[in-house]
């Protein structure tokens, strides 16, 4: 096979959910309305309670909207990823799946294919949502934006292929609400996006613990750094790595010869 066979492909994957996410304007003002509830009214409350030292990248005190932010932008490709698997499980119950995964290029790559079309959609929403911090005084250095890029890319990926994985064991669409409160809220309140995990460690060793072990965390984190133009090393291999574990599980889990579902009948075979 040729190159622009691969590249229409991707195009393809890339334009229909680009197309999906216009047509879905609900989806957009949706992904946006649950971090701006943190950041506009969580956020005051907490900067009265919660002392933030000088920790990095910050090279001074902050106030608590300035350190929020960057872990709202990883909520919404949380939640990105997560809407990720559920249109995975709409497409396999519509039968547009099957008709995706019987083309002549390998399953790998329109997993992939479809994993990058993800990503893109929630870089586009990160930033509109980095934008909109502007108003609240969360103001990084001018090249943050373009730093962060990166950062967006990797964790995307990380969390969109997170999201592959559980579409393949999700059977039916009644059951997605309960792996996303089952998998999104433990994450996303057992990490660094809402403080500091020195300060969880103040209240129980044991969350931080797990906070310092939860990827998402790592994600978080990479973000932050990137954000103000510093690098957080250990952050960057643990996303890296988890990427790879994710995405590699997620292509065995959608093979049907050799996927966890191959001899039980079940995802793997129906898609």
């Amino acid at each position: 096979m040729n190159a622009a066979l691969y590249w229409r492909c991707l195009r393809s994957i890339i334009v229909r959910e680009g197309l999906r996410f216009v047509h879905q304007r609900e989806r957009f003002f949706a992904a946006l309305v649950r971090p701006l509830v943190w950041l506009a009214i969580f956020a005051v409350g907490f900067r009265a309670v919660l002392g933030l030292s000088i920790i990095p990248p910050y090279g001074t005190y902050i106030l608590y909207e300035e350190y929020v932010v960057p872990g709202l932008v990883a909520m919404i490709q949380l939640f990105n990823g997560m809407q990720s698997s559920l249109s995975m499980v709409y497409d396999r119950e519509m039968g547009s799946m099957k008709t995706l995964l019987v083309s002549p290029l390998p399953r790998w790559y329109l997993l992939v294919c479809k994993l990058l079309a993800g990503v893109l959609v929630s870089i586009a929403q990160a930033y509109v949502f980095i934008a909109i911090a502007w108003f609240w005084d969360v103001r990084p250095p001018p090249l943050g934006y373009l730093a962060v890029l990166p950062a967006l890319v990797l964790g995307g990926l990380m969390l969109g292929a997170l999201g592959l994985l559980l579409s393949s064991f999700i059977k039916q669409l009644e059951n997605f609400a309960g792996v996303m409160n089952f998998v999104i809220f433990p994450m996303f309140f057992a990490s660094s996006a809402l403080y500091p995990v020195w300060r969880i460690r103040e209240g129980s060793p044991a969350l931080a613990m797990v906070a310092e072990f939860n990827p998402f965390t790592h994600v978080v984190e990479l973000i932050r750094f990137a954000l103000y133009l510093d690098v957080n090393p250990t952050s960057a291999l643990v996303v890296a790595g988890a990427t790879v574990l994710f995405l590699g599980a997620a292509i065995l889990a959608y093979d049907p010869g050799r996927g966890f579902w191959a001899r039980r009948g079940g995802p793997a075979e129906q898609a």
